[in-house]
């Protein structure tokens, strides 16, 4: 589990295909070495990936992760390449602060950023999300956007905003972000079971 607060910007350095369309990624970041366990999750601008080897080179910090077919499709790590930038989180432990909201790392879609209007030392990004998701966002409500943990400012038929403070400007790919970009979408945990509940009654 997660909660939607970046830790580090990570770059990817290496993609290599694997067998039946996995890929395996190479990324560099801040963490340290010894801090990165073999089996270790983290969420890599929202998509929950497993450590499966570690190193160093020219004094920085890397990790490998395999990204399977499925997670290649539904999420933008598709279009990952060599110098993607990605907003890292390292998983939660027991006693950690909660600083967002509670998030999986299990991407359900992609938003696209139809509108960015950069406000003084803010910017207001609206994203459009699959129809079939926008039913759990809501106004006042959670959402995490590559990653990052937003709240939601209102909503329509097909479109959201989410204000974007300075310091997440700052310290996400949120600041990058430009119209047209796709981003990975997680709705809220609780969104989806209470939908879930209203469809079993």
């Amino acid at each position: 589990m997660f909660t939607g607060i970046t830790t580090d910007v990570g770059e990817v350095i290496a993609v290599e295909p694997k067998a039946e369309g996995l890929r395996r990624l190479k990324i560099a970041c801040a963490y340290p070495r010894a801090g990165i366990a073999i089996g270790a999750s983290i969420a890599h601008s929202g998509v929950c990936l497993t450590v499966v080897e570690t190193g160093e080179e020219r004094g920085r910090t890397w990790f490998a992760v395999d990204a399977a077919a499925e997670t290649l499709r539904m999420t933008n790590a598709g279009a990952w390449v060599q110098g993607t930038r990605l907003n890292l989180e390292r998983a939660l432990k027991v006693g950690d602060e909660l600083g967002g909201h509670i998030v999986a790392g299990h991407v359900d879609g992609i938003a696209e950023l139809v509108a960015r209007e950069d406000l003084p030392g803010m910017a207001r990004l609206t994203l459009r999300a699959p129809r079939e998701l926008m039913r759990f966002v809501a106004t006042k409500g959670s959402v995490a956007l590559d990653g990052v943990s937003l709240t939601v400012n209102d909503v329509t038929a097909e479109t959201f905003p989410v204000l974007i403070i300075p310091h997440t400007l700052s310290v996400t790919t949120l600041g990058a972000a430009r119209q047209g970009a796709k981003l990975n979408l997680e709705i809220d945990l609780m969104a989806r079971y209470a939908a879930r509940l209203m469809e079993t009654r």
